[in-house]
Formats: structure tokens, C-alpha cells, sequence
């Protein structure tokens, strides 16, 4: 069977992967010079799979209109010129139900602690070194209230789906992580998850796309895609391969996991409500190991995660809904050097400069994984904040789905197909 996957990112990567390992004659297509230069480059590091919560959850609509005035606050948002945008924020409001809420919580999680074992998996199989640690996850809270409500949404869906945490005090946190001591009294305290890893994603990608090549597969760089083609056989719609710059590419199977830029290929032939939200990160080298974050922190104030990454700390995070634009914002840069000197004041030098991406977000936090209503045409994208922490479960699962064996997960509510 011949499949060819739009899209280098962390997503496409890891689908080609274990495609190729199948046995299957895999064709990946991307417009950069190589794998992972998009937004799987410099994420937060953090594969998270028990924080893995929609942004989309009870009294956020009124948590954004303060942040909308806030300095340094998680959430911008910027009209981007598209009624789009308005529809996928009224969708996005729509999902601040407790109800809604607990259903995407459970998607994501389920699909998450699926991902982390695959990754695992991947790891042990592969000799993969990415820089990753396995020393768990600290979400801090700086107010009583960021507790409470923590204890009251998300650690009963923790017990729920088995994810072994524990509460800790402001006391407790130097246990966890000993830098933090000094900043004790800014904490009210913590949900921590001893399970959880970090890594850095372009480096996996790197490493999983070179023995993905050894299996076979081949990268085509460079290279925009324009359409999908679409022919009909017995009255349905099918895809048969894809065109660019008067070449066309054909196979029996096609995956969409271009992230942000699936939507625009998708639109006049799969409806699918993916937005861009764009995301920054810096990196720092640290200076004094004895006073940096020893694994990744969460900071819920800011929604910002400080993760260690070897010999480097990297701080990713916040929200910015402005469409398509990709140009840094010195401000924002700016928030993410003063959290590390907030929280970590001693541990780094300073940081290289700043990045930013766009990360592909559905309104109920939940990506979109399986098959389109048209037929041999796949989707794979919506990860939003999680692609890192989801990538791997979602090529194994996108992978069976494709080759027609049953998958491990509970999947149906993961497709395109629960929006109709």
C-alpha cells in the first residue's frame, strides 16, 4: 500500500515511522528544508500526558477578560481580519461547559497516557536520546484558588484514568524540586506527576525521521502542496494523491497532518475547526545546575512551562489568537524571560534570542484523528499544546486505523466525524 503524509512536523514523522515498519510504501511532503522546522522546533519540551487539559474549561471565559488587561498575561487576542476566527472562538466558549470540559479531558488524557507508552516503546526499540529525563511534572499555583480548582476539576479525572499524582504543600515542593525553595513563599502549592517526561521534540523528530529513511520512506523538502486530488468511484468521493506546482504525487492513502495548515488544504472538500494559535518559547543555557528546574514546571499563573533540557532550560507558552501571523513579539519574549527570573533567578544565563509557532487548536482542546468522509483521505492535526506529548500514540493509532487493524485506544470520538 502506497500512503503519502503532508506534513515533517512531529506528527507526520511518527506516522511515516510506523507505517514504514508495517511494511507499507510511505511518501512524506513538506515545504521546509527538512523535518521538524515548524512548530514541533522549539516547544516547551514537556510530554505531559496527566496535565493534558483543554484550554477550553469552566471560568476561563471570565479568567480571559482579566488577562485581556493583565501584564505578562497567558491569553492575547487579536482580531486576524476572518469571521472564522469569531466562529471557532463562539465554539471555543461553547466548550467551557463542566460537562464538555470532563468529556475532552477524558479524550485527551486517554489518548496522551496511550502516546507516553508508545514513546517509551520507540525509545527503548530505537536508542533514541533526545535530551530527555523521566522526572516527572510540578504544576505550581500561586493562589489558594488555582488549588482548589485544580482538586476540584482535574484530580478526580487523574484518579479516574489511573494517573498516579500527589498534592503537595508549598513545603513539599523542595522535595520535588530543590530550586524552587528560595521562591517557596510565592506558592500555595502543587499537583505533582512523577510519571511524566521531557525531551526535546525537533531532536526525537530528527533521530525518528533518520530510521524511518532506513525502513524506506522518502522526504520530499521543499515542496508546497496545492490540492488533494479527489476522483469518484462508485459515486464517492476518494483520494488518489496530491498536487504541486504542475506534479502530481499519487497513492492509495493520503494524511493531512499539515497542523496549522490543514484547514486551508482541507477546506473546500473536509470541514474541520482548527485554529492557529500561536505559542513562543526562549532557551537559556544554564549557568548553575544546583538552581535550575531539575524536570518541567508548570506555572498555572502564567501557563507557561519551564523545562530542562539537558545543559539548557527552555520556557514555552501562552496563547495568542491572530490568525496566521508568525512574526515574534518582543513583549511576549519578554514574559517568558521574567517568569525564568521569577521562579529560577540564579540558574541560567541569558537567554538566545526567542521563537515562536503556531500551534493547531480545535475548539474542545481534542485533535482530530482518523478518517475524513472522504474515503482514503486521513487526518492527523489539532494538537494544539500537546503534539509532543501526543505524537507518538497518535501515529500508532493512525497507523492501525490505516492498515485496518484494531487499535488499543478507544478511537471514534477522536475523528473529524464527532463534529457532524
Amino acid at each position: 500500500m502506497s500512503i503519502i503524509i503532508l506534513g515533517a512536523g512531529v506528527i507526520g514523522t511518527t506516522l511515516a515511522y510506523y507505517l514504514a515498519k508495517n511494511g507499507q510504501e510511505v511518501t512524506v511532503i513538506d515545504r521546509q528544508q527538512d523535518v521538524g522546522l515548524e512548530t514541533s522546533f522549539a516547544n516547551a519540551g514537556q510530554i505531559s500526558p496527566g496535565y493534558a487539559s483543554p484550554w477550553a474549561a469552566p471560568g476561563v471565559p471570565l479568567k480571559a477578560i482579566k488577562w485581556l488587561t493583565q501584564n505578562h498575561a497567558p491569553l492575547a487576542v487579536k482580531p486576524d481580519g476572518s469571521f472564522y476566527q469569531l466562529l471557532w472562538i463562539i465554539e471555543f466558549l461553547k466548550n467551557c461547559q463542566k460537562r464538555r470540559y470532563s468529556v475532552n479531558k477524558e479524550r485527551m488524557v486517554r489518548l496522551a497516557n496511550y502516546s507516553k507508552n508508545c514513546l517509551i516503546e520507540l525509545r527503548h526499540d530505537l536508542d533514541l536520546h533526545y535530551d530527555d529525563n523521566a522526572l516527572g511534572t510540578l504544576q505550581i499555583f500561586r493562589t489558594q484558588k488555582q488549588l482548589d480548582s485544580v482538586l476540584k476539576k482535574d484530580v478526580p479525572v487523574l484518579k479516574q484514568t489511573q494517573v498516579e499524582h500527589k498534592v503537595l504543600t508549598s513545603n513539599d515542593i523542595k522535595n520535588v524540586e530543590p530550586a524552587l525553595e528560595a521562591v517557596a513563599h510565592k506558592i500555595v502549592g502543587a499537583l505533582h506527576l512523577p510519571h511524566d517526561e521531557t525531551g526535546d521534540c525537533f531532536l526525537f523528530t530528527k533521530q525518528l525521521a533518520h530510521k524511518a529513511k532506513q525502513l524506506g520512506v522518502k522526504f520530499i523538502f521543499n515542496t508546497s502542496i496545492d490540492k488533494i486530488l479527489i476522483k469518484y468511484q462508485n459515486g464517492k468521493k476518494q483520494a488518489y494523491g496530491v498536487a504541486s506546482n504542475n506534479q502530481e504525487f499519487l497513492a492509495d492513502n493520503v494524511v493531512v497532518a499539515l497542523g496549522s495548515y490543514s484547514r486551508d488544504l482541507l477546506k473546500s472538500l473536509v470541514d474541520i475547526p482548527v485554529y492557529p494559535v500561536k505559542g513562543y518559547s526562549i532557551t537559556a543555557d544554564i549557568s548553575d545546575a544546583s538552581m535550575a528546574v531539575q524536570s518541567t514546571i508548570l506555572d498555572e499563573t502564567y501557563k507557561v512551562a519551564i523545562t530542562r533540557l539537558n545543559k539548557r532550560i527552555r520556557v514555552g507558552g501562552m496563547a495568542h489568537i491572530t490568525g496566521y501571523n508568525t512574526k515574534l513579539d518582543s513583549s511576549k519574549v519578554d514574559t517568558l524571560n521574567f517568569i525564568l527570573k521569577d521562579l529560577f533567578p540564579k540558574a541560567y544565563s541569558e537567554s538566545k534570542g526567542g521563537w515562536t509557532g503556531l500551534r493547531p487548536t480545535t475548539p474542545d482542546g481534542t485533535p482530530i484523528i482518523g478518517a475524513s468522509d472522504i474515503e482514503n483521505l486521513w487526518l492527523s492535526t489539532g494538537h494544539g499544546t500537546l503534539g509532543w506529548t501526543m505524537a507518538a500514540g497518535s501515529g500508532k493509532l493512525l497507523c492501525d486505523l490505516i492498515l485496518g487493524k484494531n487499535p488499543d485506544i478507544k478511537h471514534s470520538d477522536l475523528s473529524v466525524l464527532r463534529y457532524k
